[in-house]
């Protein structure tokens, strides 16, 4: 490995408004118009939606509040990476850029990439044709894996939003405020269509659906963990916290504010959802936006919320991508990835060996099919390394008073210890609902400890100056 001295450095090129755009880019994608089905069908009613996102939207301004203390005082590439570090020793951190590189955030591209071809396919049906069958137990429930026309393009998707960011965290940062921008825009007349032009329905707005209005804590929590779905993505732009002006100010005001606007987002757009469909038919309607927008403006209306979902989708994507391809690079940087990853283009100041290599993951993944599963076995590991981040500031207040702190959390210790008690809920809920799913993605983490071994060794036979 290069000395230090002579190692090209990532470059300070993102601003305020870039930055705040990666946390609203990258959270709203697709689960404003997917997630209140799921969500109202496991807790009966309007009110309990409305409660579920208000808790889930609090539960990530709290972890956006205990992030923001960590990426003043330490704004590394990275992210979590490094604050794992820094509390708990480079394992954690490495355990956790492990999951992002071959599941969490690999899988959140193939997801993202993949879910655009599906709205596409609704104005061009062709792309959901089968091209290929390969025949081979590689498919759902042991089924040939059917290749489709959409899944190429998904590919061809992720690899030119790879190559936009390669030339540069500026240009990648314009788009994402460029096309974060359009999208609030478009979000905004789905809104307004619900809230100004829509007609309500007047008592079927207060029904249970089913007739239930018996809550559970399981459902609960299952209505829960679709919000955070929903919610998920604001903890990105501390992965890019080396690439920020002034991060001591723009990142706290970035993971706060722009969690902020994402709650009062989807609260008003549930609000219109529900002033325009009732319970039942928000509960019965796969995509409950298009189907309120239908209702309103006719066909024309429900192809306006695909083109919106298009455009969200694209941005969360790029977000993914510039924000998650810091993170094996941070890894390599400190020799516990492969060499290459750790290497920053000379002309144009990105990781661009960590970001082809990510996007050519998700690429394979998109393929696979079977990123979904993967994803869904990574959630229950995702969430203690969550957890353990967030509780991070109470563990380097105690073992490092003396680090500077820009940012002190508005709550201490309050609102870190309310993030860990809230995600260790959900992790016992997760176990006890899902201990199959849970257990596997635990293995998926705990199989990149050879590995971890393995790069310690070639760090400790190094010379002292290659790092």
């Amino acid at each position: 490995m290069q000395p230090l001295s002579s190692r090209t450095e990532l470059k300070r090129d993102l601003g305020p408004w870039p930055a705040l755009s990666i946390v609203v880019g990258t959270v709203i994608g697709s689960g404003i118009f997917l997630v209140p089905r799921a969500m109202i069908q496991r807790v009966g009613t309007p009110e309990m939606v409305f409660a579920v996102f208000v808790f889930g939207g609090l539960l990530s301004l709290a972890g956006a509040l205990s992030y923001a203390e960590l990426a003043a005082a330490m704004p590394e590439a990275g992210g979590e990476y490094t604050y794992l570090r820094e509390a708990y020793g480079p394992v954690w951190g490495f355990l956790y850029s492990w999951t992002q590189m071959w599941v969490a955030k690999s899988g959140s591209i193939a997801t993202l990439a993949t879910g655009f071809f599906y709205y596409l396919a609704g104005f061009f049906p062709r792309l959901d044709t089968v091209f290929y069958s390969i025949p081979l137990p590689l498919g759902p429930h042991g089924a040939p894996l059917d290749l489709r026309y959409g899944q190429l393009f998904a590919i061809v998707l992720i690899l030119a939003l790879a190559w936009l960011n390669y030339f540069g965290v500026k240009l990648g940062g314009e788009v994402q405020l460029a096309v974060t921008a359009v999208k609030v825009g478009l979000i905004a007349f789905i809104i307004l269509a619900g809230l100004i032009w829509g007609s309500g329905h007047g008592a079927a707005a207060s029904s249970a659906v089913g007739g239930a209005g018996r809550l559970t804590i399981s459902g609960f929590f299952a209505a829960l963990v679709a919000a955070l779905w929903a919610y998920d993505g604001w903890n990105n732009v501390s992965m890019v916290a080396s690439e920020v002006r002034q991060p001591q100010r723009n990142l706290p005001r970035a993971l706060i504010g722009g969690t902020l606007f994402v709650i009062a987002v989807y609260l008003l757009a549930n609000a219109a959802y529900f002033r325009v469909l009732s319970a039942a038919e928000v509960g019965s309607s796969e995509r409950v936006a298009a189907e309120m927008m239908r209702r309103i403006l006719g066909g024309w209306g429900a192809a306006a919320v695909s083109v919106a979902a298009m455009i969200s989708i694209f941005a969360a994507l790029n977000g993914s991508i510039l924000s998650g391809s810091r993170v094996p690079y941070a890894a390599a940087r400190e020799g516990y990835f492969f060499a290459a990853v750790g290497r920053v283009d000379a002309r144009y100041r990105t990781p661009g060996v960590s970001i082809l290599a990510l996007c050519a993951w998700g690429g394979v993944l998109v393929l696979s099919g079977r990123y979904e599963q993967l994803y869904t076995y990574v959630i229950f590991s995702s969430w203690i390394l969550y957890g353990m981040t967030a509780a991070a500031v109470i563990v380097l207040r105690i073992r490092r008073p003396d680090l500077p702190r820009p940012y002190r959390t508005l709550g201490y210790p309050v609102v870190p210890i309310v993030f860990v008690a809230v995600a260790l809920a959900l992790l016992l809920s997760t176990l006890v609902d899902s201990p199959r799913e849970s257990l596997l993605g635990m293995g998926l983490i705990l199989a990149g400890l050879p590995f971890y071994f393995y790069w310690k060794g070639k760090r400790a036979t190094a010379r002292p100056n290659s790092y």
